[in-house]
């Protein structure tokens, strides 16, 4: 029988002693390198939070940007800790000094080239299994927008939207996203839709989930990592 702390994998113990010059998510005790984000990922961002911010100023419910620890096991293993691009929290007791340590009620990803399936596959079901009512997986490149409502412990069918169409948000009654908005803020002259994601970066984010499947400890891979730095200078 395998020892009970190898089935939990890493935990918000372990994921808070990390150095923080590679950003790191957990899923069920597995953890996972984060690329970051590029300029075109955070005008969507943006712009979203801001449609949320104005719909939510003087209401109950916060709107929250990356990077916010979410710890959705918080209260069994605590070995699941994300940072969803944007959330939304209406019950503030899950809020303390130093993340989000609950389910929020609304979850938006938005998607990295470098590992889509993470946010499409792995989160989405930890997402459903926590409970979060609504989860949107916003794609900047096809300019579609998932929608994910949770009913009886699961998500729906999914719905997708794309540029130009108004999404109602389930979770907060009268707010709505206008997505030509969001999508025309993040395609613009110098951000034409044909751009590709870095070589660079890409390289690394591969590097790093490589090493870490290979079990190589993350001290050692950020010891490569200075290490290639430092060549490429």
């Amino acid at each position: 029988m395998n020892n009970l702390a190898e089935n939990i994998g890493f935990t918000y113990s372990d994921y808070i002693t990390w150095n923080d010059k590679i950003r790191w998510e957990i899923i069920d005790g597995e953890a996972y390198a984060m690329a970051a984000p590029s300029p075109r990922h955070q005008r969507i961002s943006g712009e979203i939070f801001r449609q949320l911010a104005n719909y939510l100023r003087g209401k109950p419910c916060e709107v929250f940007a990356a990077p916010l620890d979410v710890r959705l096991a918080a209260d069994w293993f605590d070995n699941t800790v994300v940072q969803p691009d944007i959330i939304v929290i209406c019950d503030n007791s899950v809020i303390d000094d130093k993340s989000i340590k609950g389910v929020p009620d609304f979850v938006i990803e938005i998607l990295s080239p470098y590992n889509p399936k993470r946010d499409t596959v792995a989160k989405r079901r930890r997402y459903e299994q926590a409970g979060v009512k609504e989860y949107w997986i916003v794609d900047p490149y096809n300019q579609t927008v998932r929608v994910y409502i949770l009913k009886g412990g699961v998500y729906g069918k999914e719905k997708i939207y794309g540029n130009g169409d108004i999404i109602q948000v389930h979770t907060l009654p009268g707010c709505s996203i206008n997505m030509a908005e969001v999508f025309d803020s993040a395609y613009t002259e110098t951000n034409p839709e044909t751009e590709e994601p870095d070589p660079e970066t890409e390289i690394k984010y591969n590097l790093i989930s490589a090493l870490k499947n290979k079990y190589v400890t993350k001290e050692q891979i950020l010891k490569i990592m200075d290490e290639t730095d430092s060549e490429g200078q």
